[in-house]
Parts: C-alpha cells; structure tokens; sequence
C-alpha cells in the first residue's frame, strides 16, 4: 500500500513538471525579436534539426526610427537556441553559481583564541556553585564561542557538460518567451548616456542584458551604459547561466551568436585514417 502511494505521487509530480515547463510566461515584446519556433520537444531523445530564425533588431541612433529590420533575419542553431527545457538543470547551474559568490570569510574566536588569563575563576570544590574553569569559558560573558563559524569555502562543483547545457536551456528559454533579441553589433556612437539612455527608452529595452562576442566590450557602449541603470554589457565569454535567467531581456549581436555557437554546438568528429 506504502508503495503503491508513492508511485502515485510520482506520476503526480512528474505530470506537474511537465505541464510546467510547457507553460512558460510568454511576453508580448515586439520590440525585441520574432522568431519561428519548432514545436516544443517531449524530451531528450527528440531531434532538433528544425532551424530557428530570429528577426534582426538594431539599437542604431536616435535618427534611426524603425527598431526592427524585418528584411534581415538570422538563422540560429537548433541545438542551442531550441534545447528542451530542463528546469533541473537551471536549478543546477543557478545554484553553483550563487554557491561561488559566498565569500564564507565569517569567524568567530574560540575559547583558547580570546584574550584573557587562564586561571581557574574558583575552587572545583566546597563554593557549592557551579563548577567553571577560566573565563574564556563559552558558559561567560566575553568567553569564546563554542560551535561559532570559521572561514571556508562554500563553492561547489559541476560537471562542464551541465554547464553548457544549462546555457543551451537558458538561451531556449529567453527565445520561447520571446525575450531574445539579435543585433548586427554593439558599436555605438559617442560616450554620452543621455542619447543611449533616450534610444534604450524609445525601443523598450529597459532591464537587458546586452552580450557582445568581441574580446572586450565597445568603448563607447561601455561608457554611455555605465550610468544607466538596469542595463548591463558584458561579453560572451563572461555570460553565465544565472545572468541569462536573471535578467528579462538579453540582447546578442552577430558576434556572441558565432561565439556561443562555437562554443556550445555540436562537436563534430572526423574520422582519421
């Protein structure tokens, strides 16, 4: 009866998974991308060989009207950009990554670490009150602490494969809710944040993320961006999972989507002979 029990609530919770992760919120931003998706796969085992295309943006100037180039589209990778989505695998990735920020520099002093003289406070015997030793005693006032935290390390570790796929399903997921965006290139003119900050207000791009492929990120993004707030830049190499969940909008020009490919695609095997 005990195990008929809990296979029931395991049917329960798989079923609830399921219509879960089908079930993603889907944001009407029409001023990030329009892509056409396959349909969403029923699990690991389903070929990914549909390809995606995702409608260019482009941030332009403020002369530049039209936010989206409807005559440009970009082919992405199946195998990226249309992974199954894996709510487990995020949970993976976005908790290492949070393990590794925890600085564990917390300490506390134990009793043979606090200041003091090590003389017995009074007789074992024959007081007819407790018995104590020293004052460092934790039982004191100002004694040490008998269980306190002591510096160490709280980063864990994940397989490498994890990692690339929880990007795989991060990205997957931005693209499903129709919260990712691709441009031509980050290049922008002047380091002035007031005309970025009114061109990011006019296109609705407030909270995103913009991810560029170079090796540092544009000198004049990085400036005019840097006192804005809510809008961050960083380059592929430095992207993680947790910033690709955390962050609503994420916006990749030419470069990253190369970048990313190269890194997370298929590796391919030739035979030598």
């Amino acid at each position: 009866m005990r195990r008929l029990r809990v296979v029931l609530q395991l049917k329960v919770f798989f079923k609830s998974c399921r219509t879960t992760s089908r079930s993603l919120s889907t944001v009407t931003a029409t001023e990030t991308s329009t892509s056409v998706l396959p349909p969403l796969g029923t699990g690991l085992s389903s070929p990914l060989t549909s390809p995606v295309y995702v409608t260019m943006s482009s941030l332009g100037s403020l002369v530049d009207k039209p936010v989206l180039s409807t005559d440009k589209a970009v082919q992405l990778d199946p195998h990226i950009f249309s992974h199954p989505i894996r709510r487990d695998i995020l949970h993976l990735c976005v908790v290492h990554h949070l393990d590794s920020l925890r600085q564990g520099s917390a300490n506390t002093k134990t009793r043979s670490e606090v200041r003091g003289s090590g003389r017995k406070i009074r007789p074992q015997k024959g007081s007819g009150r407790a018995r104590l030793g020293d004052a460092q005693s934790p039982m004191l006032r100002g004694g040490g602490v008998a269980f306190g935290p002591k510096p160490r390390d709280f980063s864990t570790k994940l397989p490498r494969k994890v990692k690339e796929m929880g990007m795989r399903v991060a990205l997957s997921a931005k693209l499903r809710e129709h919260n990712l965006g691709v441009i031509k290139s980050l290049n922008w003119p002047g380091v002035k944040t007031g005309p970025l900050a009114k061109r990011i207000s006019e296109v609705g791009w407030r909270k995103t993320l913009f991810v560029t492929g170079l090796d540092e990120v544009p000198e004049g993004l990085r400036r005019a961006s840097s006192n804005i707030e809510k809008v961050e830049v960083v380059t592929a190499k430095d992207l993680n999972v947790y910033d690709a969940v955390k962050w609503p909008r994420v916006v990749l020009d030419l470069a990253a989507v190369e970048w990313l490919e190269r890194k997370l695609g298929k590796k391919t095997v030739v035979d030598s002979f």
